[in-house]
């Protein structure tokens, strides 16, 4: 291995034992949010994105269709032909709801018979399938009582009507742990690497050494490397210890490949490395990189679905998140985590991430190499 990027290496290693307090706020963060955010967020949603399967193909079944169009809280954008794309389009996270009309379902109703339709609902924010739940029911019977209406003269208690049955995917019992908890994987990822990364750098160019070893015979990219080895290790021990705190505290159940999770997180990893790098290379001091870093990461934590749906928030917003990395870091931590899904259903969010990684480190490598100069 080079030997100047293990001496580089060592010395920020040494450095970090030397500070004990900052060592601790690294490792003790993660127990103190997961604690704090894990028992507290709380959703709302509206025009929720929903798919039907509509098996029948009546002007009943197309009735029904309508009552659910004309509510606020599910935006049927999706008309499959199959169960099969429900559940595809339920993996990728691409709808939260889907209704299935089954075939013969109007001539049950035409029969004076209860007419069963299946919702099926994504589990995984339960704040949100809680809320998809009772708002099926409601549209469900509130379209009955209009179809009943219509049959004046018989006996009500001879008619059928529609049955809505609920099946939650993926978090049946609708624990609000299962959702954050692999959320606060990438908010705590985000936010410890951008924090630490840029203020160690600043603090450099505060204490004046970092001049000392620009004249030394280090490479800049063995610099930045160097530096940031140490950070990268302890993001991944912050990461097992979420987990295992996950795991035995609130029963998160981690369905899907650690391989995976770990491929995913390092690429994550060059994304806020890479912002620490850029904020180390505009602040003057290490209270300025840390009031960036804040501004850097707040709009991130609301735009990304940490706390809100993103369908939920008006279009501009919605716009502004496929720019928020963490948008996509969730979709995977939630994928794997909650759903146990493989590479496929979450290549458009890893590509992005590829994207997001490489584009953003060298970018701000470019620029800390030209404030070195």
């Amino acid at each position: 291995m080079n030997s100047r990027l293990v001496a580089i290496t060592r010395k920020e290693l040494i450095h970090i034992l030397r500070d004990p307090r900052t060592l601790a706020v690294m490792i003790l963060m993660p127990v103190v949010q997961i604690f704090l955010l894990g028992y507290a967020a709380t959703t709302d949603i509206r025009h929720l994105n929903a798919a039907v399967y509509d098996a029948d193909r009546s002007a009943a079944s197309r009735a029904l269709i309508e009552a659910y169009r004309a509510s606020e809280y599910f935006a049927l954008n999706y008309f499959v032909g199959s169960e099969k794309e429900l559940g595809e389009l339920l993996d990728r996270g691409d709808i939260r709801a889907a209704m299935i009309i089954p075939a013969g379902y109007a001539e049950h109703l035409a029969r004076g018979e209860t007419a069963q339709v299946a919702f099926l609902l994504d589990g995984s924010d339960p704040a949100v399938a809680g809320t998809a739940n009772a708002a099926a029911q409601t549209i469900g019977q509130a379209h009955n009582t209009r179809i009943l209406q219509q049959k004046v003269g018989v006996d009500v208690t001879a008619l059928g009507g529609i049955e809505i049955r609920p099946r939650v995917w993926y978090n049946p019992e609708l624990k609000s742990a299962n959702f954050m908890i692999p959320a606060l994987l990438g908010l705590i990822l985000q936010f410890l690497t951008i924090l630490f990364t840029a203020q160690t750098i600043v603090r450099e160019r505060e204490q004046g050494t970092i001049e000392q070893l620009v004249v030394t015979p280090i490479r800049s990219w063995e610099l930045i490397v160097g530096k940031l080895i140490p950070y990268i290790g302890i993001a991944f021990f912050n990461l097992a210890e979420i987990l295992v705190l996950g795991i035995l505290i609130f029963g998160v159940p981690v369905r899907g490949s650690l391989t995976l999770l770990a491929f995913t997180s390092f690429l994550f990893l060059l994304t806020t490395l890479g912002l620490g790098i850029f904020i180390s290379t505009i602040a003057h001091s290490q209270q300025e990189a840390m009031l960036i870093t804040f501004l850097i990461n707040l709009p991130g934590i609301f735009l990304s679905g940490f706390f809100f749906p993103i369908e939920a928030m008006p279009l501009p917003l919605q716009f502004l998140s496929n720019f928020i990395p963490l948008r996509y870091m969730l979709v995977i931590l939630r994928g794997i985590v909650i759903k146990g899904i493989g590479i496929e259903p979450i290549l458009s969010p890893v590509i992005a991430l590829t994207i997001f990684g490489f584009v953003i480190l060298i970018a701000a490598s470019l620029r800390f190499r030209k404030s070195l100069e």
